[in-house]
C-alpha cells in the first residue's frame, strides 16, 4: 500500500509539474502575440487569430518570434 500511495503522488506531482509547464509556455506566446499588437483591439485580435495558426501550422518555438513578428507587419489595419 506504501508504494501505490508513492506511486500515485509521484505521478499526479509529475502530471501538474507537465500540465504547469505547457501553460506557462501558452501564456508566453499569448503575452508575445499580444505585446506586438500593442494597444489596438483590433491587431490584439488579429495576432490571437495569427498565434492559433501557428499552432495549427505546428511552427517551432524558437521560430514564433519572427514568425508572429512577421504577421504585426502584415497588418492589414496600419
Amino acid at each position: 500500500m506504501d508504494y501505490f500511495i508513492i506511486v500515485v503522488t509521484t505521478v499526479a506531482g509529475l502530471y501538474f509539474h507537465w500540465w504547469l509547464y505547457v501553460r506557462i509556455k501558452r501564456w508566453m506566446d499569448r503575452d508575445l502575440a499580444l505585446a506586438l499588437a500593442g494597444k489596438d483591439e483590433q491587431k490584439k485580435a488579429f495576432m490571437l487569430e495569427r498565434l492559433a495558426s501557428a499552432r495549427v501550422q505546428k511552427i517551432k518555438r524558437r521560430d514564433l518570434p519572427k514568425w508572429l513578428e512577421a504577421a504585426a507587419a502584415d497588418y492589414p489595419g496600419r
